[in-house]
């Protein structure tokens, strides 16, 4: 698919995103969605891991669980519960904060 440049170095990729994961609103359009948070959620914990200096084993110590769980959130294939994700923040010196946008 051609992207349609809307000015100079600016491109609407719609069409792309549609034909590649489905058009907005639709189940597999939504299931991409969902996948796509998980690995940016994913990417994130990774990121914060590295940066308090703990290694994966170190990481599941903390919280009561073994390296390979780590892994697997940190890869995207598990998803954390609430309660665990605010063990794992808590266990990176980190806090979870909700607020409006």
């Amino acid at each position: 698919m051609k992207l349609r440049e809307i000015s100079k170095d600016v491109y609407d990729v719609s069409g792309y995103l549609a034909e590649e994961f489905g058009a907005i609103g639709t189940p597999e359009r939504e299931e991409s969605t969902s996948k796509a948070w998980e690995e940016y959620n994913a990417q994130i914990l990774l990121d914060a891991r590295k940066h308090a200096g703990l290694t994966q084993a170190e990481l599941a110590k903390r919280i009561g669980a073994d390296k390979g769980y780590i892994s697997r959130i940190e890869r995207g294939i598990t998803v954390p519960t609430v309660s665990t994700l605010y063990r794992i923040a808590s266990a990176m010196g980190l806090t979870v904060e909700l607020r409006p946008i």
